[in-house]
């Protein structure tokens, strides 16, 4: 086999190998009936073996909580709006915060390196229609446009973890950016978390419709509005001085 030969036979079964990857996390998730122990239901009646737990273990106990959401956001299995309450409830809201928003970036970060590494310049093309509306606004400020979108999660979480990887964002834009992007949402849901012990001690079992409730939502789009500001200050200033220019007598 030639040199090209293999480095093209490399260049197809490297973005396959790392799909069949990730389809495979997403697949024993599913087979082994592990996303029917991430309930509300199952939180209530092993909140006690649970709290034990914790208590028995402070520090290994928030790390694989940690690894937990990272491996979780990097499969992007479809329990993160779950996982993050019930970890607030168990440690809390400011050690959930801390948990959460490390894991998740952790996991966020390798799904974006995995991305960009396996399919990169070359399958750009092919989403660049997809991407148009994207594209302009992750050039102009890489940092500021993901975390706007962070803030406000228009964009499905997991979508946004590689649409950067075809946009060409840098490294550290997008790791800055999901950090602090993510941290008033974590903060919001781990809090609901930590309320949770009262609902259980009513009996009720709780809900992800709490999560649509406005005063979850509105806080929220009230941060991506300011932190969207600057960037629609900024397009509106280049467009009006591209229409002065256009306008200038020329002699």
């Amino acid at each position: 086999m030639s040199e090209a030969t293999a480095s093209g036979s490399w260049r197809w079964t490297k973005p396959a190998g790392i799909i069949v990857f990730l389809m495979a996390g997403l697949a024993v998730f599913f087979s082994t009936g592990l996303n029917e122990y991430a309930s509300f239901e199952t939180l209530a009646a092993e909140r006690g073996n649970l709290a034990a737990w914790v208590q028995a273990h402070p520090v290994s106990a928030p790390l694989a909580m940690g690894a937990l959401y990272a491996l979780v956001v990097l499969f992007s299995l479809p329990i993160a709006a779950f996982l993050t309450p019930a970890i607030g409830f168990l440690l809390g809201t400011v050690m959930a915060t801390v948990v959460v928003v490390t894991g998740a970036t952790v996991g966020a970060t390798a799904l974006f390196l995995l991305a960009r590494t396996a399919f990169g310049e070359r399958w750009r093309q092919s989403v660049q229609k997809s991407l148009s509306r994207f594209d302009s606004g992750f050039r102009d400020n890489a940092f500021q446009y993901l975390l706007v979108l962070r803030l406000m999660p228009v964009v499905p979480f997991f979508i946004l973890n590689i649409l950067p990887a075809f946009a060409g964002v840098s490294l550290r834009s997008y790791v800055a950016a999901t950090f602090l992007g993510i941290i008033p949402g974590c903060i919001v849901y781990s809090s609901i978390g930590a309320g949770l012990d009262a609902v259980f001690a009513r009996g009720e079992v709780p809900t992800l419709a709490i999560f649509s409730d406005p005063a979850v939502i509105l806080p929220l789009a009230g941060l991506a509005i300011l932190a969207a500001l600057p960037v629609a200050y900024r397009r509106w200033k280049s467009s009006h001085r591209s229409d002065s220019a256009q306008a200038a007598p020329t002699i």
